[in-house]
């Protein structure tokens, strides 16, 4: 697996709770957990640093790395959709996205196609993406970080001719692919759970390999952000498997979580140490955990 996608699921599911800070040591030590080495987990750390996800900062002779206000604000948006347990309700209305976007400008386009798609549009015409989700602040967003407002129009819409709201979501996503996509997660998963949680039970599993099953767990069902529009319940077929699989993946994460927690904090290490409960605490409390109390 792809050593920075791997970085970027730590970073997401465990180190921005705890001051959001790790010596590049305790990220080696995590990191050769999944097979990857102390040179591709430093090349992966660059490249992020390059790209403007983390930041670095020493002390002594030892390198540290947090994320950015860039890389916090995505790695918050991914938890709000990943940790959800339900589709959400729709207003009946729809965000229409056009751009003409300069040919010389090209670079700035392609971003942008790519931004729209995490977020959730659907490509409805050349130029021309749709949402059904009020995703306004994020548009504004990314008009500001690419400086093309003189290039884009936005618009709250209703749909009034052409079709059904049914035809509308067919022509912009692939629901029946995404639910196959599903399908497989559950197949895979809900055997695993059966599986491991009893190995915890009756303690054969270590927190290794918890820490490493649920490390996974998350870095597979995150995939989902990037195929899955996370649209409303009153636009998803009636055998929709999304929801269901969301359930699946909070209960593993849960049954996963403890053990999974004392491995890393084993490992973990910034220039604050030794590590204060805080990290731990914050951890617990985050939605999926509490929600098991």
């Amino acid at each position: 697996m792809n050593t920075r996608s791997m970085i970027f699921t730590i970073f997401g599911d465990y180190i921005r709770h705890y001051d959001n800070l790790i010596w590049i040591g305790s990220l080696i030590s995590l990191l050769k957990e999944f097979g990857h080495n102390e040179q591709s987990v430093r090349a992966a750390i660059s490249r992020m640093s390059k790209q403007g996800w983390i930041q670095a900062e020493k002390k002594g002779n030892r390198s540290f790395y947090s994320l950015t206000p860039r890389g916090r604000k995505r790695m918050d948006e991914a938890a709000e959709r990943i940790y959800k347990l339900e589709s959400p309700s729709w207003d009946n209305r729809w965000r229409m996205l056009v751009y003409s976007i300069p040919e010389e400008k090209r670079h700035l386009r392609d971003e942008l196609r790519k931004e729209l798609v995490w977020s959730g549009f659907g490509l409805l015409a050349n130029s021309c993406w749709i949402t059904p989700n009020p995703l306004e602040e994020q548009v504004q967003e990314l008009v500001q970080k690419y400086d093309i407002a003189s290039y884009v129009h936005f618009f709250e819409a209703t749909y009034l001719q052409g079709g059904d709201s049914e035809s509308l979501v067919e022509k912009c996503w692939d629901l029946q692919e995404i639910n196959e996509r599903y399908a497989s997660f559950i197949e895979e998963y809900s055997q695993k759970y059966i599986i491991n949680q009893s190995a915890i039970e009756n303690g054969s599993m270590t927190d290794a390999e918890c820490f490493v099953e649920r490390t996974m767990l998350v870095h597979e069902y995150r995939k989902f952000l990037f195929v899955d529009p996370g649209l409303p319940k009153e636009l998803l077929p009636s055998r929709w498997l999304g929801d269901s699989a969301a359930r699946l993946f909070a209960d593993y994460y849960r049954t996963l979580a403890e053990p999974a927690i004392r491995f890393f904090e084993q490992a973990f290490e910034t220039k604050h140490t030794p590590v204060s409960g805080d990290g731990h605490d914050q951890v617990l409390k985050h939605p999926l955990l509490s929600s098991h109390s």
